[in-house]
């Protein structure tokens, strides 16, 4: 083992201000359903293209808000990537839908279009896509296929809040999108989600849903001769409600997100640059009209050797990680009937993938380190 610190491959950074904006809140009177999450929540909105904006207490609940505020159930469909976290499919299957996977492009890793095409029918609800590891997928091509079979888009962009596709924001690309704001994401509130919807009705369907169902709308009441307190339920919902503590936290960390994004370019390139070269690695490709915030740098090593060199890796203290396994090939799916081979490009980019370190406060020399030891693994 090595005597030099750890390096994990993901990790939050917080500021003195982070922590006074925290503190502040404990200081006050709300710490939930207070001031703080709506400002959050509008900042939010401001970032991804003045779409409403409803925050929650992970992106596995904005998952789960966004497909129940889009109307998913028992015989609809849903496609999706096998390269993501379980939770973008299984937040869909919980709520009845059928999930159907559709392989992605060898050279980005994101779903491709083509093979989005060739799986949609007049049951499919929702196609959802991932910007894996922070370089959006190409809406462009996969909302005329939604449209034509009458479903609607998903961006989940738990990696890539903060990017740009064709000079769209992040949040503008698809007819929802959801956040996450998990301590290795490009922003932070501890654990922490958000929605954003385009259409007006669909984001206030997910903010009920995340508000146990609680209707306040007057207008809409079944009963109309109660009093001031009174609310009503129409449809089931969760308490997915994020506090005014880690709204307050989001809120001082998107002061820093265009410094968090440069510094995580800046170490892409740096990886770019060292190991474009190297034989038996792959580099990740961006394509030209795609400003990435960069979450993960996903490497790929050839030959069969990816488990030797990640546990190399791991014994010089480098904690990288590997994002993902065939959401398919879980046990879950496997044992509904899901098939190894159903997405060939997914499960090839799996063999050979490895996340090396990616976070703002990696230093050159810590880049440099794990550049050096991966280039004498491979070689």
């Amino acid at each position: 083992m090595t005597s030099e610190p750890m390096l994990p491959y993901g990790r939050q950074s917080i500021s003195e201000e982070d922590i006074e904006a925290v503190a502040a809140i404990l200081r006050g009177d709300w710490l939930t359903t207070g001031p703080a999450v709506t400002a959050f929540e509008n900042a939010i909105s401001e970032l991804s293209g003045g779409h409403r904006a409803i925050s929650c207490t992970s992106g596995t609940a904005a998952l789960h808000m966004a497909y129940a505020g889009l109307g998913v159930g028992p015989g609809d469909e849903v496609v999706t990537t096998p390269m993501t976290f379980v939770a973008t499919a299984s937040c869909a299957a919980i709520l009845g839908a059928k999930i159907v996977f559709a392989d992605i492009e060898d050279d980005t890793a994101l779903i491709d279009p083509a093979a989005v095409e060739a799986v949609v029918t007049d049951r499919t609800k929702v196609i959802a896509a991932v910007d894996y590891a922070g370089h959006p997928a190409d809406y462009d091509a996969l909302q005329p296929i939604a449209d034509r079979v009458g479903a609607k888009t998903l961006d989940d962009a738990a990696h890539s809040v903060g990017g740009f596709y064709r000079g769209r924001p992040v949040g503008d690309l698809a007819d929802v999108t959801t956040l996450s704001f998990f301590p290795t994401k490009n922003l932070t509130t501890g654990e922490g989600g958000a929605v954003v919807a385009k259409d007006p009705a669909v984001a206030q369907r997910v903010h009920e849903f995340h508000h146990i169902g609680v209707v306040r709308d007057t207008e809409r009441f079944e009963v109309t001769d109660e009093g001031a307190w009174y609310y009503e339920v129409h449809e089931h919902g969760l308490n997915y409600r994020l506090t005014d503590i880690a709204s307050a936290l989001g809120l001082s960390q998107l002061k820093r997100l265009d410094a968090f994004k440069k510094r995580r370019t800046e170490i892409t390139a740096r990886y770019n640059e060292a190991l474009a070269g190297v034989d038996g690695l792959r580099t990740p490709t961006q394509r030209e009209d795609v400003d990435p915030a960069w979450h993960l740098y996903p490497v790929r090593v050839l030959g069969g050797r990816r488990r030797e060199v990640f546990e190399g890796l791991r014994a010089a203290g480098i904690l990288v990680q590997v994002n993902y396994i065939p959401v398919h090939w879980q046990p879950v799916f496997a044992n509904a009937g899901y098939q190894r081979g159903l997405c060939p490009n997914a499960e090839q980019f799996y063999r050979e993938e490895i996340s090396l370190p990616m976070f703002p406060d990696l230093t050159d020399a810590d880049v440099d380190r794990v550049i050096e030891t991966l280039t004498k693994l491979v070689s």
